[in-house]
């Protein structure tokens, strides 16, 4: 059922769609530094394009108009430095960053064709710059990185790339590269075990990003796509990265004759350096590492092929010690002290290849081929003792036990096992095809999939207080009245999970979408209109399932009115299905329940895309409205990052929210946003009555800054700022949702790195000799958590079995934590 909008959620986004503060011009604008040999900001260059002219700053800034939609030659003159002519290719509205470097042996000539991003805005796509995704710093650093601090998008764990968006959970997100599904490993149950993301950003070319009312040729998921597109180098070229945390290269190589092409990138990561922050000191010895490589050719003018591979292999080896964590309050402060004894040997192997080749038929019409394997051999061992003893601490000023444990309030044991195996074997095969008429596009695409699933669980845990075994809570009718009455009742695990399960799951899935431009009036117009249909049946030697489909049809409007101000207002909506994935498909008890029904998603966007002037500078804010009426959902907990669902579809939901990004050179030169979030998503279980969702972040701020210093613009600054308010739990795994409503507290943490530029001669000519070979060469230092913040991201629970009461003790993420690292191009 559609619940109805408060009246005062909407004041602030009508006040947003409304507003026109000044006039934006339609051509295109390109600004930048100008540097000379030694990266020195140079004053008083001439930049002339047709009859329009600028002259840079004393800090080397300038900022010129220019025509759009036909190719141009700028011209960069000086009075002691020779000339610079650069031929661009520029799109309506398009907003370019070029910062050449002038040098006084020879004159410089060159072409820069510059892509459209008017078309993304239509669709409610964000671009992500692929050298901002490389500088911006975090303590996983990388595509997902630069998403949370996008509204709409959460996380409360800085050591994994997971992601939330508006409501949903980590399995709601599509991953394309090269439009190519991409699958990430299914057992990880902590951020820090995740090691590597499978995008390598040393390879990207575009970044794409659509929080929601995303169009049909997009895949069956509810939440959010992240559509990544590798690049084809035109000439050789190699990249370096290295810091505390590991390392990286990629090189790109092509044939002489043009024909074939390549980058490829190697990977290492080790998370020791964060990991040791972390209260629990421990024996660590992770190792994360990949290979990936894009080889394209172009067979003839009309047909090329590509193929994508990756090889990942991520060893965790974990051997916790001891463990101090201090909480409580002011007056009465208590201590948790834990010493451990055993270890986790995690392994995650996952092979991915994939074969893609387009014929182009016609001028008009173009026909692609997909075929893609994905293979992951995981396994997750493990068997941890724990002997905990909670005290209270003397809190008395002038006492000489000041700060020690003064009463042990309880004391107790926990021995954790598992000996989980999963291997998983993914085939996709996809025709696609694209007619293009200028005005208009048809696209369509047909896929079937076939995953295979052998996945055994064991999972068991005991827990001992002051001697005695605690019963699981499905015991709790059971009379227990230790210790003054004896225990004559069963002594069992107090949570035991043992399924093993062989399934094969057969999917059908196409699509077809309608796209034209056109006008009203004088007014641009833009329309999006498409339907998905999936099929898919569960197989298991014990399963018996029917076969289940979905029809999913979405829409998208925009228009760009003809006034003074650049506004784009967009609409776009539709029924959006997630068909259940395998982890979906398995209880809380690991069993498969072969006949969960797809989640079904009623999803409704209004936006509003305004480009504006501040400060002589370009700004762009984005406003977003959003709401989602949800059935058929599969309820889940969260336990650190693992998602366990109830697989029974016995609940209904609705998430609604406002986004703002402001965007643009707050800086001249450097790009830079603000986000805003509200969020507020609440599901109803078996008609129980609506509680917040695990998901839902009500408040978010994020600040994402770059900047320079003025006097030398070599030493570069960037600020990662994200400030969350505390989700819903922290319960216990087993808990009833709606007995424990509790929250985390807010989640704040500020990264900050300061780099170094020695060489930065993407545009020019390299003078020194001992790296004459060199395009890029930076050193920098990065501080994550800058202020130290205390985040947790979940509780473990003491019980006494003497008062009967349970302490949520927070598991605090990361502390400060400092970094080097050294980055370089050829």
């Amino acid at each position: 059922m559609l619940r109805p909008l408060n009246a005062n959620f909407l004041v602030p986004v009508i006040f947003f769609f409304i507003c026109s503060l000044t006039i934006s011009a339609q051509s295109a604008r390109i600004r930048g530094i100008i540097l000379d040999k030694n990266n020195q900001p140079v004053e008083n260059v001439n930049i002339s394009c047709l009859n329009v002219t600028s002259r840079s700053n004393s800090n080397g800034f300038y900022d010129l108009k220019i025509p759009a939609n036909e190719k141009v030659n700028i011209v960069f003159t000086h009075v002691s430095l020779k000339k610079i002519t650069m031929s661009f290719t520029f799109y309506a509205n398009e907003q370019r960053e070029f910062n050449p470097v002038m040098n006084d042996r020879e004159e410089q000539m060159g072409e820069v064709i510059v892509s459209s991003k008017n078309r993304k805005v239509i669709q409610g796509v964000t671009v992500i710059e692929p050298e901002m995704i490389r500088k911006i710093p975090g303590a996983n650093a990388g595509i997902e990185n630069i998403l949370k601090s996008l509204p709409g998008v959460n996380s409360n764990n800085e050591l994994s790339t997971q992601y939330a968006v508006r409501g949903g959970n980590y399995d709601e997100n599509l991953v394309y590269v090269n439009e190519i599904e991409v699958y990430r490993p299914f057992l990880i149950r902590s951020g820090q075990q995740e090691g590597l993301s499978f995008t390598n950003t040393d390879l990207v070319q575009n970044v794409d990003f659509s929080a929601g009312g995303f169009q049909a040729k997009f895949g069956d998921k509810l939440s959010s796509v992240l559509d990544i597109t590798y690049r084809k180098p035109t000439k050789f070229g190699a990249s370096l990265e290295a810091s505390f945390l590991g390392g990286s290269v990629a090189v790109d190589a092509v044939s002489r004759d043009k024909k074939w092409s390549a980058v490829t990138g190697i990977r290492y990561r080790n998370n020791s350096l964060l990991v040791n922050s972390q209260e629990t000191q421990t024996n660590f010895t992770p190792s994360f590492a990949d290979i990936q490589t894009n080889i394209n050719y172009h067979s003839s003018a009309r047909w090329q092929w590509s193929f994508l591979g990756n090889v990942s292999q991520n060893k965790y080896q974990y051997q916790p010690l001891t463990r101090q964590t201090n909480f409580g309050t002011i007056n009465n402060p208590m201590v948790l002290t834990v010493f451990y004894e055993g270890q986790e040997k995690d392994k995650y192997d996952t092979y991915f290849g994939a074969i893609k080749t387009t014929f182009n038929v016609n001028d008009n019409f173009t026909l692609k081929f997909i075929g893609s394997v994905f293979h992951t051999l995981e396994q997750e061992y493990f068997d941890i003792f724990a002997q905990y003893r909670l005290g209270e601490v003397d809190a008395s000023i002038g006492s000489q036990t000041y700060g020690e444990v003064s009463y042990t309030r309880g004391i107790g044991s926990q021995l954790n096992h598992a000996r989980n195996d999963l291997d998983a074997l993914i085939v996709n095969t996809e025709i696609k095809g694209f007619h293009d008429w200028k005005e208009s596009q048809l696209e369509w695409g047909i896929k079937y999939t076939r995953e295979s699933i052998r996945d055994r669980v064991i999972e068991w845990e005991v827990i001992d207080s002051a001697g005695f075994s605690l019963n699981p809570p499905i015991l709790d009718f059971v009379t227990n009245d230790q210790p003054y009455k004896p225990y004559n009742g069963p002594i069992i695990p107090y949570q035991n999970i043992r399924a093993t399960n062989f399934n094969t799951i057969n999917r059908f899935s196409g699509y077809g979408q309608w796209s034209l431009k056109s006008t009203i009036g004088s007014s641009e117009v833009w329309y999006n209109a498409g339907v998905r249909a999936h099929n898919w049946e569960v197989q298991g030697a014990s399963t018996i399932a029917k076969s289940q489909t979905t029809f999913s049809p979405r829409v998208q409007f925009a228009i760009k009115p003809d006034w003074n101000s650049d506004l784009i207002f967009r609409v776009s909506g539709g029924l959006y299905h997630q068909p259940p994935f395998y982890r979906e498909l398995r209880d809380a008890a690991g069993k498969v329940q072969p006949n969960t029904k797809a989640q079904q998603s009623v999803h409704f966007v209004v936006a509003n895309d305004f480009s504006f002037k501040m400060w002589t500078r370009p700004f762009k804010l984005v406003s977003e409205l959003y709401y989602k009426s949800l059935t058929n959902v599969n309820t889940y907990t969260i336990d650190n990052v693992r998602l366990r669902y109830a697989a029974n579809n016995n609940a209904t939901a609705f998430a609604q929210g406002l986004d703002l990004r402001l965007n643009g050179e707050f800086v001249p030169g450097t790009e830079s946003w603000i986000s805003f979030g509200y969020l507020k998503t609440e599901e109803n279980s078996n008609d129980r009555g609506f509680i917040a969702r695990p998901t839902d972040q009500r408040l978010k701020f994020a600040l994402l800054f770059q900047d320079y210093m003025p006097n030398i613009p070599s030493i570069k600054l960037y600020l990662n700022l994200v400030y969350n308010t505390g989700l819903p739990g922290g319960s216990p795994s087993y808990a009833d949702a709606y007995l424990y409503q509790n929250r985390l507290n807010d989640y704040r943490r500020v990264d900050v790195g300061f780099s170094k530029v020695f060489i930065d001669n993407t545009s020019g000519d390299n003078n020194t000799k001992l790296f004459k070979d060199f395009k890029e060469l930076a050193i920098g230092l990065e501080i994550f958590n800058l202020f130290n913040n205390q985040n947790a991201i979940t509780n473990t629970w003491v019980r006494d079995v003497y008062s009967k009461n349970q302490y949520a003790i927070p598991n605090y993420m990361t502390t400060r934590v400092f970094n080097i690292k050294l980055t370089a191009k050829l």
